[in-house]
């Protein structure tokens, strides 16, 4: 299934922005009457028919709206960025694909800030959505100090990922299904002894990823596909 994306479906504007006519009428070659599907990334998936296959807007009619089945969990991972922003893009294009709800950008004593830019991130987000046919775009916020992220007043599973091969908690152990989750990813040097200190304040579970070493992306990737298999029948 090719899925195209309009934000605004629901208020009313029924054609493809530029960018997805033009994929629409010269990469699929797309013609009135066809059958298109539409997501507006607030959890519905749209099947209309072209009713002009302009390259510049393409317009279509709504034939049926399906919303997306409910999930009974939500996951929320709180990450510093990462040196180099493509590194990070990616982090964010597969944790969209394996399934995640919210991304925040997490300031922490050693992260070694790079310039990303949300709008860019926003785009990987809507893309990846697409490629893996999610009816959700997940939402992406910061930077954002780590303490306002620990401030979090939400009845949250919280957990923070930190490097100790001799902790026996493994994420897969200790978080349980249907239920709603936070979990923090350090930088590259880890969470500082006060960051750690200052989580388990707030009653953040200190789990492992594993016993190797993870970079800060793949961590962010290996914690969604753990949550997402231990919500798996």
């Amino acid at each position: 299934m090719n899925l195209f994306y309009q934000p605004l479906i629901q208020e009313g504007i029924t054609y493809l922005d530029s960018l997805e006519s033009k994929h629409s009428a010269r990469v699929l070659r797309k013609k009135s009457g066809d059958r298109i599907y539409i997501t507006d990334g607030k959890g519905f998936l749209y099947t209309a028919l072209i009713t002009d296959a302009d390259a510049n807007r393409c317009f279509f009619e709504i034939q049926e709206k399906v919303p997306e089945t409910q999930k009974q969990h939500a996951i929320h991972i709180a990450i510093s960025p990462t040196k180099h922003a493509d590194r990070f893009e990616w982090f964010v294009e597969k944790v969209v694909e394996l399934g995640i709800d919210r991304i925040t950008l997490m300031e922490c004593d050693r992260t070694e800030y790079t310039h990303l830019k949300l709008e860019r991130l926003e785009k990987i987000a809507i893309s990846a959505m697409k490629q893996s046919v999610r009816l959700t775009l997940p939402s992406i916020t910061g930077p954002i100090k780590i303490k306002d992220v620990t401030d979090n007043p939400d009845k949250t599973s919280k957990f923070i990922a930190y490097v100790d091969p001799g902790n026996p908690n493994h994420l897969k152990n200790i978080a349980k299904p249907n239920s709603d989750y936070l979990v923090l990813i350090g930088p590259e040097g880890d969470f500082s002894e006060g960051e750690l200190s200052l989580a388990q304040e707030k009653e953040f579970q200190r789990v492992s990823l594993g016993s190797n070493r993870l970079r800060t992306e793949t961590a962010g990737v290996a914690a969604c596909h753990i949550l997402n298999l231990v919500n798996t029948p």
